[in-house]
């Protein structure tokens, strides 16, 4: 049996007559650029995470450096972000001129550890960015309060997390911004880069729609030095056909997980990352710890099954940010998380026939 990681081919198939449509009357009305699409799209993601405001632009990295800006982080600032994330949480810090303070995790969740804010904290700390890993919710109830006492304000890294709750409350929602990304894989894929910054302030949602576009706040007449960070409205109209569609998505995803939970109970040498009670995790991952995981993945790769690591190099310790000076044992959590974690299959299509055959393999192979 094949199976895939992520199945792009069967969504693509899923929804070709309506992405038919909706490039038909692009290309008829040559609208490319910043147009009904863009807007309606904004508007209905907006609604979905509750929040008053979306702003579509080009891709999740970009997101995240106009959410930066737009709350106020400016170069020689520091923003403090987990050790266990993909690298565009800190890279976009970087891209401002900003420094990225790293943070541990939680060994169950491999979220942010509220508890370790405190020392993280100086002077110049202008930002806290939790990321919602893997599709689940950072614990935001204690970073919350720990960035209002200091009056720091907090960028939702959302960017694996569409559709994901807290308490109830959609992400997106939760702080003073969030990012998003449309990369093809994620739960709301386009059929390219793209990405949103979502927000409740009118004033960090007119910065982001200004820097996006040239710093343009009339044609030609720039306020200040922007990017060109739009979402394009060929991309916007795509995920507008797909919108309606993600909490059925999401679900398919939290059965196959639930599948997943109830078959390796009890195997030994393998422990799947927690889902945490209070939250509506939409499993954009489904993430375990195993002790033997090279052994584990060559034998899923010979019976046909597709894995991946996210992520095999804490940021602390990957070559882009050594000139910060971290050694090994500076973040054990993320360090002893990034040689045990290993995903396995998931996506919409996936059976509880193909969860059973991963399943399979994993127990015949930690026998």
């Amino acid at each position: 049996m094949k199976i895939p990681f992520v199945d792009l081919k069967s969504q693509g198939v899923e929804y070709l007559e309506p992405f038919e449509c909706v490039l038909r009357s692009i290309v008829e009305r040559a609208a490319y650029t910043l147009g009904p699409e863009v807007a309606e799209f904004e508007s209905a993601f907006a609604l979905m995470c509750g929040c008053h405001h979306a702003v579509g632009v080009s891709s999740g990295t970009d997101a995240l450096a106009l959410a930066y800006l737009a709350v106020g982080v400016r170069p020689g600032d520091e923003v403090i972000v987990p050790a266990n994330t993909f690298i565009a949480t800190a890279e976009a810090v970087s891209h401002i001129g900003a420094t990225p303070v790293f943070v541990d995790c939680l060994k169950d969740t491999a979220n942010l550890d509220p508890a370790m804010l405190a020392a993280a904290c100086t002077g110049r700390t202008r930002a806290i960015v939790p990321v919602h890993l893997y599709g689940q919710p950072a614990d935001m109830d204690p970073i919350l309060a720990f960035a209002a006492e200091r009056g720091i304000p907090v960028v939702e890294d959302a960017c694996q997390a569409h559709g994901a709750t807290y308490h109830g409350r959609p992400v997106g929602s939760l702080g003073a911004a969030a990012a998003f990304s449309f990369y093809p894989g994620k739960n709301l894929g386009a059929l390219g880069d793209g990405g949103a910054v979502t927000t409740n302030d009118p004033a960090i949602a007119d910065h982001v729609a200004l820097l996006r576009n040239h710093g343009q706040s009339d044609k030609y007449t720039h306020a200040e030095i922007g990017y060109c960070d739009r979402l394009h409205n060929l991309q916007a109209a795509f995920l507008a056909v797909k919108l309606p569609h993600l909490a059925e998505a999401n679900e398919s995803r939290r059965r196959a997980a639930a599948h997943y939970d109830r078959l390796l109970a009890g195997v030994p040498g393998i422990e799947p990352i927690r889902t945490r009670s209070d939250v509506g995790h939409v499993h954009h991952l489904y993430v375990v710890q195993v002790d033997d995981r090279n052994a584990v993945r060559s034998a899923l790769d010979s019976a046909g099954v597709e894995s991946g690591i996210h992520y095999p190099v804490p940021l602390h310790l990957t070559p882009a940010y050594r000139a910060l000076g971290h050694a090994t044992g500076d973040f054990p959590v993320a360090e002893r998380l990034a040689g045990r974690i290993l995903s396995l299959p998931m996506h919409p299509y996936l059976t509880e026939a193909h969860v059973e055959y991963v399943v399979g393999v994993i127990r015949a192979t930690l026998a």
